[in-house]
């Protein structure tokens, strides 16, 4: 392309001429205040040309967008000429220029030429006097794609969603909650409550060591139980620490005698004396992905070590000589007998035979087993359910007892806050002590084996020990354990969900060494 320079006369802009093989364009710049720029067309077959060298020109600028000119944009827009006939020899067919901007291609330069009295105003697009060709692709789709506004959702939405998480997720203790209402309003019969409480205790357990049995691996229980260091650990921190925490507390709590109940008090002795629980413990190690098989074979040593050591310390603590503890008269022709038979027919009845039930059934029939478990049927949840029975159990006892109605409400709320108070700091020192040698899911197996206490054991040892037990003054003794239990279990399910997300960085990495072993 060559460009001819016109020479200027005086008082009249200085005008450039653009020569090409299409033809010449001639571009005025004006001097107005508006500072417009007019394109001047010569010639249709000319203007034809230039259609035909800019449809190509589009389609090239499309194809290497990547190495062209920043500038280049890959959209063309309608314009609309406008021709104007007129009589002058100067005037020809003039066409407006697009509003919009569109990219200068290479061929269509044009050079401009300020006037002294202005500055270069705008980018000029050649265009000749006729309608350009029309793009199919819309105008919005050649524009960058603004990114989906990730607009958090309203607050009531928010709530609704937290809300829904919870009530999946924790359940079991809306249940429990929905199941100690009930029962404080509807009873059994007074005189059901033997046959009731014999039925869903030996039930309930069975089945859920039942589905332990099913689930846990031979080979995984047999590596745990032969685990000894961990096993004393476990049972020194349930029968040593915590009963030695217990009397702390009471002693404490015994230095006013017209404050608390002597019962209250010795009640809280026999919680800190007592095994580990067998149920909940396992239902809740198994909701925060725990060592499940750990919690079983800690629950069935401390049911089995219970009618040996529960008596021994609980008499070493009550021979302190403390002015509650003149309320008992021990039984001198008791020689436990009763105790040891109770414990072990519930041993052998509800745990032993339906875990070997269990683990012969996973062995004989491992695909079953399999299908029935899994995640499609949810059979587990069984002992979840059954774990509930027996906590409505529990409670429908006691409030078909009378219990709650004999102690003063001054010294109800004192035991709530001192049940609460013993689980934290039980939990406190065994988390504290299992963590610097265990893994992750070993201590939180500990975590619910040590702070958690079997009411189903202790409420029998206390009325085989002492003779002197009105059905007012067992009633009395057995508040502090229920009120207990409701929290163990209260607790011990919201833990779940910060045991959850504690262990799920090592579940991960765990997870990602299997599938990098796979491949």
């Amino acid at each position: 392309m060559s460009t001819t320079e016109v020479p200027r006369k005086r008082g009249r802009p200085r005008k450039v001429v653009d020569e090409s093989a299409e033809g010449k364009v001639e571009v005025k710049t004006t001097t107005t205040r508006k500072a417009s720029t007019k394109i001047t067309a010569k010639g249709t077959k000319a203007g034809l040309d230039i259609a035909g060298a800019a449809k190509k020109t589009a389609a090239k600028a499309n194809t290497v967008k990547a190495s062209a000119a920043k500038t280049v944009k890959s959209a063309t827009a309608k314009t609309k000429p406008t021709t104007t006939a007129k009589t002058t020899r100067s005037s020809s067919e003039e066409a407006t220029t697009s509003k919009t901007k569109t990219p200068i291609t290479p061929a269509k330069q044009i050079t401009l030429i300020s006037t002294p009295t202005s500055k270069i105003i705008q980018e000029v697009l050649a265009k000749a006097a006729f309608k350009a060709p029309v793009s199919e692709t819309p105008s919005s789709a050649t524009e960058p794609t603004q990114p989906p506004s990730s607009t958090p959702p309203s607050n009531p939405a928010r709530i609704l969603d937290v809300l829904k998480w919870f009530i999946i997720d924790q359940w079991f203790l809306l249940a429990m909650a929905l199941l100690v209402l009930i029962s404080s309003q509807v009873q059994v019969p007074l005189k059901q409550q033997a046959v009731k409480r014999t039925a869903i205790t030996y039930l309930s357990v069975s089945i859920i060591f039942l589905i332990n049995g099913c689930t846990l691996p031979t080979r995984l229980l047999y590596e745990n139980y032969i685990r000894w260091k961990l096993h004393a650990f476990v049972q020194l921190q349930s029968f040593i620490i915590t009963s030695a925490a217990t009397f702390a507390i009471v002693s404490l709590c015994a230095t006013n005698p017209n404050f608390m109940d002597p019962w209250l008090l010795i009640g809280f002795l026999f919680v800190g004396c007592g095994p580990t629980t067998m149920s909940s413990n396992v239902v809740m190690t198994r909701q925060a992905h725990g060592n499940v098989a750990l919690t079983t074979v800690q629950s069935i040593i401390g049911q089995f070590l219970c009618p040996f050591l529960t008596p021994v310390i609980l008499q070493m603590y009550l021979s302190c000589g403390a002015w509650y503890t003149k309320v008992l008269v021990a039984d001198s022709s008791s020689n436990y007998g009763e105790i040891y038979r109770r414990v072990f027919k519930q041993l052998g009845l509800s745990i032993f035979l339906p875990m070997f039930v269990g683990q012969l059934i996973q062995n004989l029939f491992p695909k079953a087993i399999a299908a029935a478990f899994n995640e499609k049927y949810k059979l587990r949840k069984l002992s979840s359910l059954a774990l509930l029975t027996l906590i409505w159990q529990t409670f429908d006892q006691a409030f078909r007892s009378g219990a709650f109605k004999s102690v003063e409400s001054s010294n109800m709320i004192f035991i709530v806050f001192i049940c609460i108070g013993l689980y934290f700091i039980w939990l406190g020192i065994c988390f504290w002590t299992a963590i610097m040698w265990l893994e992750k899911k070993d201590v939180i197996a500990c975590c619910y084996c040590a702070p958690a206490k079997a009411l189903a054991l202790v409420v029998p040892l206390s009325s085989v020990m002492y003779v002197n037990l009105t059905p007012i003054n067992q009633s009395k003794l057995q508040i502090p354990i229920i009120i207990y239990q409701a929290f163990q279990v209260a607790i011990g399910g919201i833990l779940t969900i910060v045991f959850r997300k504690w262990i799920r960085p090592e579940e991960e990495e765990r997870e990602k060494g299997a599938q990098a072993g796979q491949v």
